[in-house]
């Protein structure tokens, strides 16, 4: 027993205890729009990046919140101190300057903005079963004010295809399409898995439906692919409109949103829209059915609580036993990227 007690460190307890401390730094490096401001100048020295931040902190916890985006990689370096030059390292300056098409940080400022002080009310919401959002404190609801402002819900809408492209991409060249025809992506945002999907299989006619707002984004992004043959952009509120007839039915990020009522529901739906051979796919961090090796996918399914109180993420099981209950005959589970993967039912 005393060997085992010699063996044990609190290292990882106290790595994950202190994991809001990179976390934040990164967050406000985003928000400060450093990794930008770099890529413009290639590359600074701190006194100049700081006057034109316009930071009153001193000089030296300047250089520690530079040194420490240093030694996390998120910035390379140059000498020390006073005489010490930064600039981006691959990563940020590829995915976090806002001047490339590439940037996914307006995700990343969502989450400095809104959830980080959002999750700082977990332990409440655990107490409580009831969502930490904008809602919570009588403000207008962060849909509601993205939808009255086209160019926050751009920023909103780019954000999130940011963050799901790799997986769109996989799921477009890994998935065979050979026996289908027709896609329906249901809560399709600015349309890009359909785009994805017609591109790497031309004979494939694809529509993505969501709320109206979305259309007129959707619409520009299809002319931008120049794919107007084979994508279509349509709305509607998808659990109101009945779902059009489609070989394949497609929702990302969109089942985890809801109760287990409502998934059934959207289920139900997509069974309906159909033929025999069809298929539902879902794409989501799924959590594994021991409920061990993805902790993503359980952290996103707390961050549903945060938000909406009743959505959360699910296993392949649950899927199972979702699907089975409408009718489909049989289910799979494809890899995607990272902690997510695509479920797949089959009718």
């Amino acid at each position: 027993m005393k060997n085992t007690i010699e063996q044990l460190t609190p290292q990882q307890i106290m790595q994950v205890g202190t994991g809001f401390w990179p976390s934040k730094i990164l967050l406000t490096a985003v928000n400060f729009e450093i990794f930008t401001l770099l890529a413009e100048k290639e590359q600074l020295s701190a006194k100049p990046l700081k006057n034109k931040l316009e930071l009153k902190c001193t000089d030296r916890h300047f250089f520690d919140f530079l040194d420490v985006l240093v030694g996390l990689g998120f910035l390379q370096r140059e000498g020390l101190l006073e005489s010490a030059s930064y600039r981006n390292s691959p990563e940020t300056d590829l995915f976090l300057d806002k001047s490339k098409p590439t940037y996914i940080g307006g995700i990343l400022e969502m989450m400095n903005n809104r959830l980080f002080s959002f999750w700082g009310n977990l332990d409440e919401a655990l107490k409580t079963g009831e969502a930490q959002n904008e809602a919570k404190y009588g403000k207008q609801p962060i849909f509601e004010l993205l939808y009255q402002n086209e160019q926050m819900l751009k920023g909103f809408v780019n954000a999130m295809t940011g963050m799901q492209i790799g997986n769109f991409m996989t799921l477009a060249e890994k998935f065979d399409f050979t026996s289908y025809n027709s896609l329906l992506d249901v809560g399709g945002s600015a349309g890009v898995l359909s785009l994805l999907v017609a591109k790497h299989n031309s004979h494939m006619n694809c529509l993505t439906l969501d709320l109206p707002p979305l259309e007129k984004i959707a619409n520009e992004t299809i002319n931008k692919f120049g794919l107007e043959d084979q994508v279509k952009a349509v709305s509607g509120d998808f659990f109101e409109i009945e779902f059009p007839k489609s070989d394949v039915v497609v929702m990302g990020n969109i089942l985890h949103d809801w109760n287990e009522e409502k998934k059934l529901l959207l289920i139900e739906k997509a069974y309906q829209a159909l033929p025999e051979n069809g298929c539902l796919i879902v794409i989501e961090t799924i959590i594994d059915n021991e409920r061990k090796t993805n902790p993503f996918g359980m952290m996103m399914s707390l961050n549903m609580l945060i938000e909406n109180q009743d959505g959360f993420d699910f296993t392949l099981d649950d899927f199972t036993n979702w699907t089975t209950k409408v009718g489909f005959r049989e289910t799979k589970q494809m890899h995607l990227t990272g902690p997510t993967s695509a479920v797949i039912a089959f009718k």
